[in-house]
């Protein structure tokens, strides 16, 4: 028998590399599977042979023990891999084919899935709608940062490569399409990026950074990129994104200003999330920071997308309202500014096989964006402790060394 080792959530601020079971086409019972999903019958489901699986900045939230997560819960909803068994009830995926897997879990039969709307599926999660593999309360869904995975419904969600060697080639690129490039995408299209708009990118973290290169291609004529950390904006500078050090320069309306001679922007995405800090050298952690500032800084009539992010359960928050998901956010200055809100969950297979060209005519850079960096199995432990210090790097795993460097 095959065997399969995988990144696992231990305690508060440890992951390990440990030996997990091989998938098989059935969701067995294990941490953090929903006990209604234990069973589930899988035929039109694959295993895949992991090419490329990428750390997420949603990953460290439960890895910093701001969720519930359970101990032993395997890690990963970034997923690329190479088909290598195939369900009976799969007729359209064939053993072989590389392809990119959407962080939504989605049946394709639901009302939801029928609409369009793949992040709030109905079927996949007893709870609540909506899923994604290996994270916390999403019907627990054995996570991807691991040699071979189990995915369902093959047929609806998996986006094939059309040329498999071509698509190694651009592998970098190409894992992004599974949550982040989708995602930063979804938070640009959602605050109403167009040709010549003017965007304000709150977080300079991989999500940030491919929102970012998502509202350039969108035709912004200016990005700006706002956080405290200085390696970060960096980064975002590196591809002709303005910023703003949030740390040495709290007033963000003023830094606005001084970029474009106005102290208001047309549109505003939020990458950051729950774990928002206040701005300026001594503030701590302040939720609602983000979404009180992004309705400042937007002007009246604009668009706010919310890609970062918010949580019903935070065990780790600053105060008891925070630790349900209750902010103290100005609603009635996004109220008086006639402010759209768009939140939620990215719908990835809207914008996936889009970018996906994108990527192969050259047109999309995302790698380059987020600095891309490959690295092993057994090296993930390390790098999610690098990237909960700030680095600058969108860590890519590579389970099998498959991936020419």
């Amino acid at each position: 028998m095959v065997g399969n080792r995988a990144v696992v959530y231990s305690k508060p601020g440890v992951v390990e590399v440990s030996n997990t079971p091989y998938p098989d086409l059935v969701l067995r019972d294990g941490p953090g599977v929903n006990k209604l999903n234990v069973g589930r019958k899988c035929n039109h489901g694959v295993i895949l042979k992991v090419v490329t699986t990428n750390i997420c900045g949603s990953d460290q939230h439960m890895v910093r023990g701001r969720t519930t997560a359970p101990s032993g819960l395997v890690l990963g909803h970034e997923i690329t891999g190479e088909v290598i068994e195939v369900g009976s009830d799969v007729e359209f995926i064939k053993k072989g084919d590389l392809v990119s897997v959407p962080f939504n879990i989605a049946c394709g039969r639901c009302r939801s899935c029928r609409e369009r709307n793949t992040n709030v599926c109905l079927n996949v999660n007893p709870d609540r709608p909506g899923s994604a593999y290996g994270y916390v309360d999403m019907g627990g869904w054995v996570g991807g940062q691991s040699e071979y995975v189990m995915v369902p419904y093959a047929d609806f969600q998996l986006l094939k490569f059309p040329d498999k060697d071509k698509a190694m080639e651009k592998i970098l690129d190409l894992t992004m399409l599974s949550d982040i490039f989708p995602t930063g995408y979804h938070g640009a299209v959602s605050a109403g990026v167009k040709p010549g708009s003017t965007v304000y990118v709150a977080g300079a973290g991989p999500v940030g950074l491919a929102a970012a290169h998502s509202a350039q291609l969108l035709g912004a004529a200016v990005v700006i990129v706002g956080d405290l950390n200085a390696e970060r904006l960096a980064q975002a500078k590196s591809f002709g994104c303005e910023t703003v050090n949030l740390r040495e320069h709290p007033n963000l309306g003023e830094q606005i200003d001084q970029i474009l001679g106005v102290p208001e922007v047309d549109c505003a995405i939020d990458c950051v999330g729950f774990e928002a800090s206040g701005h300026g050298k001594d503030h701590g952690e302040a939720p609602a920071t983000v979404l009180n500032s992004i309705m400042e800084v937007t002007r009246a009539g604009g668009r706010l997308g919310i890609p970062g992010l918010y949580v019903t359960g935070d065990p780790g928050a600053v105060d008891e309202d925070s630790k349900v998901g209750t902010l103290k956010i100005r609603i009635g200055l996004g109220w008086a500014k006639s402010h759209t809100f768009v939140t939620g969950q990215t719908p990835v297979m809207q914008y996936n096989r889009d970018l996906m060209m994108a990527i192969l005519s050259g047109r999309a850079q995302i790698a380059k964006a987020v600095n891309a960096t490959l690295i092993s199995l057994d090296e993930a432990p390390n790098a999610y402790q690098q990237f909960d210090r700030g680095v600058s790097r969108k860590f890519v795993i590579d389970p099998h060394g498959l991936v020419r460097k």
